[in-house]
């Protein structure tokens, strides 16, 4: 029983994983913001690994596809790796953190509006550590982005991110389930279909974020 359970995580991780790496390939269609700046959804990916697995599940796909990313797409080497990992992480980590302890859907909003706080204070920072060694501009350059660039751009891919994992996250589930590769923990919700107004709000929130994210791209 023990190795079939392993059987059943190791399947559920790898097809989670390579839709996270897909989902990271997508996100690269979305033009850069200040040239440098990419929308990256697999993030969504990552926290709904965590909501069903927990947070070493979320770090541990983070750092694979990172990696996988870093070797096959990516052109920015180990910055872009540890800047990947840094911002997929903070947002992941509070949000799985924080459902893990409230399994309700008041504690995923709760957890997802947290990851994206966490994520944009978090990248805030780093981008002003990081930045200038990799771009090689002044620091005093990068302060200047700190809020008109940095900010508004993670705090708005944190808000695409986690509409995404609302609108996702229970039919992904439910389909798993369905397949018996994932178990449903003490009944949890497995019954209940993603309410209509959860769609109709998260997907306000998606589209409103996407056209952020667009003006900020310079797109529109």
């Amino acid at each position: 029983m023990q190795n079939r359970r392993k059987l059943r995580y190791l399947a559920v991780v790898g097809m989670l994983s390579a839709l996270a790496y897909c989902a990271m390939l997508l996100g690269k269609l979305i033009p850069n913001v200040a040239g440098f700046l990419s929308f990256d959804p697999k993030d969504a990916v990552v926290v709904i690994a965590g909501f069903i697995y927990g947070p070493v599940t979320s770090l541990i796909i983070s750092v694979f596809v990172s990696l996988i990313e870093m070797v096959t797409v990516s052109t920015t080497g180990l910055y872009g790796l540890l800047m990947n990992v840094v911002s997929t992480c903070a947002f992941a980590l509070p949000a799985v953190g924080i459902y893990r302890w409230k399994r309700t859907k008041a504690g995923a909003v709760a957890g997802l509006a947290a990851g994206v706080c966490v994520m944009a204070g978090t990248m805030v920072l780093w981008n002003y550590i990081i930045t200038p060694l990799y771009m090689g501009i002044p620091r005093e350059q990068v302060a200047g982005m700190l809020a008109t660039v940095f900010l508004p751009f993670n705090a708005v891919k944190g808000v695409i991110n986690a509409a995404l994992v609302m609108i996702v996250y229970k039919p992904l589930v439910t389909a798993l389930r369905k397949a018996k590769l994932v178990d449903d923990p003490n009944g949890e919700d497995g019954k209940r279909r993603i309410s209509v107004w959860t769609i109709v709000i998260a997907s306000a929130v998606l589209i409103t974020a996407v056209l952020l994210l667009l003006v900020l791209a310079g797109v529109l």
